[in-house]
């Protein structure tokens, strides 16, 4: 790194919530420094501090329950003082925020007024600090919108969030969070949610910004991938402290700490087909003192123990694909009416699937891929009647379903479920879990008593990896990814022959996805399931599938073997689609840092 100018060290943090009986340490006495020009990565699942750290940074802990009890951070000012960040007033710190140090949080649709137009919100945040007018605002805003490449950049400036996608809110968000210059960009979780082409223009639209305004960036995910092609340096925290920090480089020739390798070898591979994706057991466990333990497997070697060689895949696809269909999709159309005239005559239809055709073999996992607003959530709801086919003929066991009443169709729904995206919304927060498994049973009359499906309900939770004890617990008690497993469990509940997921682990961290990703296959094993699986993540959707289908715009672009499509994509789309995952190969990672240091020396 050629600039070595010192913008931030966090000393010794520790910070502290107040429960009922004792205070909780969230972060715990860890320190790091982000220099002038440098990207600094901070990786770890929920819960393991990086966002507590953030808003420390911030001074945005809510007080009560929160506090710093301990450390210093201190920030290296645009007009060269040194302040810790944990001692100034109230008042210099709101002058600090926005100003000196930006931030861009995870759900931009939280972070946005919804009944103020975007630029107008981008405008406020420029005149608070730059104390200019609000025609200097609006060309300042103008400008930033260029910037970040959103598209007419004039029309985006009048238009609400509700009326923009994830991408383009979240692009508003870098642009409120860069309107004055700031010297650190703080980004928790970014892109997430984002489709993998989206993620990769987000993140390239911020590294070209910190090349032009020379700015710290501190990037906060739980995908080590995104890290890889991102960041100059690494700090990988677990349970509130730093267990491992240096140079990407470094981390990821020769992690040391067992919990970085897990983190490593969780997320699904491109080049490997494997039958069980590594999680963080197979690297450590905790003893009685709640130490860790290190068992001693290096990354490959817990790949490699799980891969499938081709010719067992070969031998069970002609096997799977000499039985029968489940499922058969001819020129299916869902289009909603976009345009109507006066007297409410439909004038234009928004084409969301657009004459699809495939088939389902039974026992298959069938992978539905490709960018938001390409049609494949509202496929996946068409087939099971949630929205209403404008064309077409869907078959499920050979009998015709879009013709059916839905009194017809009642009792083969109980055979066709759905696992959705957010658990929690999925769940009545107001009924108890082991309900909520229930109730399905006791609506299609499963079981002959309250008693026996209470057993049943107990059964399952034991199958998805939670305990009986848990069977009176509310929703709101238990993570995304327990959550995400009562999801599986009530729609194992009325014992289904088929089931779609529709990104039903895209917001999870990639330790626990791979888990709920495990738990799907062993449960597809046991129960003999057929599954589409949709997903925007090419590389989630490879390791689940035999075949795929790639989606753009409401149609089918190709269609085939999981991993000849990755190997081999026919269409440009899905080239597109492939090239944009961040694989955290080390030949990535080299090329990424020549590329930071040929800029910087022609800067």
């Amino acid at each position: 790194m050629l600039n070595k100018e010192v913008l931030l060290e966090v000393k010794n943090l520790v910070t502290d919530f107040k429960t009922e009986d004792e205070y909780i340490r969230a972060v715990n006495d860890i320190s790091f420094t982000l220099h002038k020009g440098e990207t600094i990565g901070i990786v770890g699942e929920s819960g393991s501090g990086k966002s507590v750290t953030a808003l420390s940074i911030m001074q945005l802990i809510p007080n009560p329950p929160g506090r710093i009890s301990g450390g210093q951070i201190i920030y290296h000012t645009k007009d060269h003082r040194s302040v810790d960040l944990t001692k100034v007033s109230g008042k210099e710190m709101r002058t600090l925020r926005g100003n000196e140090i930006g931030m861009i949080f995870q759900e931009p649709m939280t972070s946005l007024n919804p009944v103020i137009k975007c630029g107008d919100q981008v405008m406020e945040a420029i005149m608070i600090h730059q104390k200019v007018s609000k025609r200097q605002a609006r060309l300042r805003t103008l400008e930033l919108f260029s910037q970040v490449q959103l598209p007419t950049p004039d029309l985006m400036l009048d238009r609400y969030p509700h009326q923009l996608s994830g991408g383009q809110k979240q692009r508003v968000m870098i642009a409120m969070a860069i309107s004055c210059n700031p010297g650190i960009l703080i980004a928790d979780e970014p892109t997430t949610a984002l489709d993998v082409t989206v993620q990769k223009t987000i993140l390239d639209v911020m590294l070209k910004l910190q090349r032009q305004h020379n700015m710290g960036i501190m990037f906060i995910t739980h995908d080590l991938g995104v890290i890889a092609e991102l960041a100059d340096k690494v700090v990988v925290m677990y349970k509130g402290r730093i267990v491992e920090q240096g140079l990407v480089m470094d981390i990821f020739r020769n992690p040391k700490h067992p919990y970085t390798k897990s983190l490593l070898a969780c997320r699904p591979p491109l080049d490997k087909r494997l039958k069980r994706l590594p999680v963080v057991s197979d690297f450590m466990k905790q003893n009685a003192q709640g130490e860790i333990v290190e068992l001693q497997k290096t990354v490959s070697e817990a790949i490699g123990s799980v891969s499938i060689t081709k010719d067992e895949r070969d031998k069970a696809h002609r096997e799977l694909y000499s039985g029968n269909k489940i499922l058969e999709l001819q020129g299916v159309k869902t289009w909603f009416p976009a345009k109507k005239s006066f007297f409410g005559r439909t004038l234009s239809h928004t084409k969301a699937v657009d004459d699809v055709t495939f088939d389902v073999y039974e026992g298959e996992t069938l992978g539905l891929v490709g960018e938001s607003g390409c049609g494949k959530t509202t496929l996946g709801r068409t087939i099971l009647k949630l929205v209403d086919a404008h064309e077409g003929k869907i078959y499920f066991k050979q009998q015709e379903i879009l013709g059916i009443s839905e009194d017809a169709f009642r009792p083969l729904r109980r055979n066709m479920q759905i696992i959705f995206q957010d658990p929690y919304s999925s769940l009545n927060p107001r009924i108890t879990i082991g309900e909520a498994i229930k109730e399905p049973m006791t609506f299609h009359n499963i079981l002959a008593n309250p008693k026996e499906r209470k057993e049943k309900v107990y059964d399952l939770l034991k199958k998805v990896g939670l305990e009986e004890k848990q069977f009176s617990r509310y929703p709101h008690e238990f993570s995304g990814g327990q959550r995400q497993r009562v999801c599986i469990a009530r729609a194992l509940a009325v014992n289904p022959q088929f089931l779609i997921c529709d990104e039903s682990v895209s917001a999870l961290d990639v330790s626990v996805q791979a888990q709920v990703l495990n738990l799907l296959n062993d449960l597809k094993s046991e129960f003999k399931f057929t599954y589409i699986f949709i997903s925007h993540d090419l590389s989630v959707v490879k390791f689940m599938s035999d075949r795929m289908v790639v989606m753009n715009k409401g149609r089918v672009e190709e269609i085939g073997d999981a991993d000849e499509i990755c190997n081999n994509p026919k269409s440009e789309y899905t080239q597109n689609l492939i090239n944009s995952i961040p694989k955290g190969r080390l030949e990535d990672i080299q090329s990424s840092i020549d590329k930071k240091s040929s800029l910087l020396v022609n800067t």
